[in-house]
């Protein structure tokens, strides 16, 4: 009864105790506000600004404008093919070429292998590519056959060279940086193979010299028929001196006014070019003779005595600097001369037999069976000592100076010594 009483009572009275509750509640906590602040009142606390509700700015004249807005970092974007490469200026005074030593400029190609795609890469060069070379005297040359090199280069090419060398070296002070190249010295060596003077081998020789004042260089293969060739354009493209020469083996001297922060800008070939399509080393009939002679001639063509057999290594290259003479000499006795080449690449016989024709001279007559044979011609005639090539060993001791401390034996050693001086190729 009771229950049911209560039960049907008002709904305002049955909230009552929770409208109670909430008074309570309110009021502990207003006590608790004023005591807290009594608290920070009289301890002098102030909460830092991070635990603030609002922070308030330290520097409010840092950022005086309120409607500037701070830039957005750009979004990072991967290097790609498709952008548009910075063009490198270079003031080297000559032609780029694959090889140096290897391309002779007095002959013309008589066709491309492949379009004239630039081995500097798309945009990376100011000269144009005309398949052989990149023109410095005029980069708007696009073909092979328009113009040659400007004869104005040469003498700049001099000029440069004689500034960076500056005064000669002394005896003492040549044979002093020819015994700091020695193979027991140091081990920093530049190799010159088959393919002879390359244009990135340049970039390799003046990183040489940021480190030495002289590098050591190791030449063999095919280019070491002509030896003189080489020299020259190791001095003439890097504008330095050859100060020691030893069969392959030379010591290239940068110069006394070189400095190393401003070494020329040498661009760098990313692949390597085709070789261009060069006229028939061998013709049908030889020059001179009619076409049944040149039969007859080219049946005994394996009957001639070898007269030297090419050696061969494991890296199938060698020092040839003495071939020329020998062939000169022994056209004194035979009108037909054959070289045994077995081992060699077929295109570094050609070369060689390329080499042959042009500096004997004489006229080729088969490359057949990885042998060389060639022929002295009708009206031939020793050329003698025209001072073309170099002796096995060249001194470059200056008898004027009197600076000199010793004589070349005691520094350059004996035969032993200068073993140890060449690379381990020559074993």
């Amino acid at each position: 009864m009771i229950f049911n009483r209560f039960s049907r009572q008002k709904p305002s009275l049955r909230s009552q105790p929770f409208t109670l509750l909430t008074c309570c509640l309110s009021a502990t906590a207003a006590n608790t506000t004023n005591n807290s602040s009594k608290l920070y009142d009289h301890y002098s606390f102030k909460p830092p600004p991070s635990l603030s509700p609002k922070p308030e700015n330290p520097n409010p004249t840092l950022n005086p404008n309120k409607n500037f807005k701070k830039k957005s970092k750009p979004q990072y974007r991967p290097p790609s093919s498709l952008d548009a490469p910075k063009k490198k200026y270079t003031d080297l005074p000559f032609d780029f070429r694959y090889s140096y030593t290897e391309t002779n400029q007095n002959v013309r190609p008589i066709g491309l292998r492949e379009p004239k795609y630039s081995p500097f890469g798309p945009g990376r060069l100011e000269r144009e590519w005309t398949g052989v070379c990149a023109p410095a005297a005029d980069p708007k040359v696009k073909s092979a056959e328009e113009g040659a090199e400007d004869p104005n280069l040469e003498e700049k090419r001099i000029l440069v060279r004689e500034r960076i060398q500056g005064e000669p070296l002394t005896n003492a002070e040549r044979k002093a940086l020819v015994e700091k190249c020695h193979r027991n010295r140091t081990k920093r060596q530049i190799n010159l193979g088959r393919d002879g003077l390359t244009h990135n081998m340049l970039n390799d020789i003046h990183n040489h010299w940021k480190h030495a004042e002289a590098v050591r260089i190791k030449c063999l293969g095919v280019p070491t028929v002509d030896m003189k060739n080489v020299c020259f354009q190791l001095e003439d493209k890097t504008f330095g001196k050859i100060i020691f020469r030893h069969g392959g083996t030379l010591v290239l001297y940068r110069g006394r006014n070189y400095n190393p922060k401003k070494r020329p800008v040498i661009p760098l070939m990313l692949w390597r070019p085709h070789e261009p399509v060069y006229p028939k080393l061998i013709k049908t009939t030889i020059e001179g003779l009619s076409i049944e002679e040149t039969k007859e001639m080219r049946k005994r063509r394996l009957a001639v005595p070898v007269l030297t057999k090419l050696v061969a290594t494991a890296a199938k290259n060698g020092y040839y600097g003495s071939l020329v003479p020998m062939v000169r000499d022994a056209f004194l006795v035979s009108e037909l001369v054959r070289i045994d080449c077995q081992g060699l690449e077929r295109s570094d016989y050609k070369k060689i037999g390329c080499k042959l024709r042009d500096l004997v001279p004489c006229i080729l007559v088969t490359f057949e069976k990885e042998q060389i044979v060639v022929w002295r011609g009708k009206d031939y005639k020793h050329p003698g000592d025209d001072g073309q090539f170099f002796t096995h060993r060249e001194l470059f001791d200056d008898p004027e100076n009197d600076s000199a401390c010793g004589v070349e034996e005691e520094v350059m050693g004996d035969s032993s010594s200068q073993q140890d001086f060449c690379s381990g190729d020559d074993e």
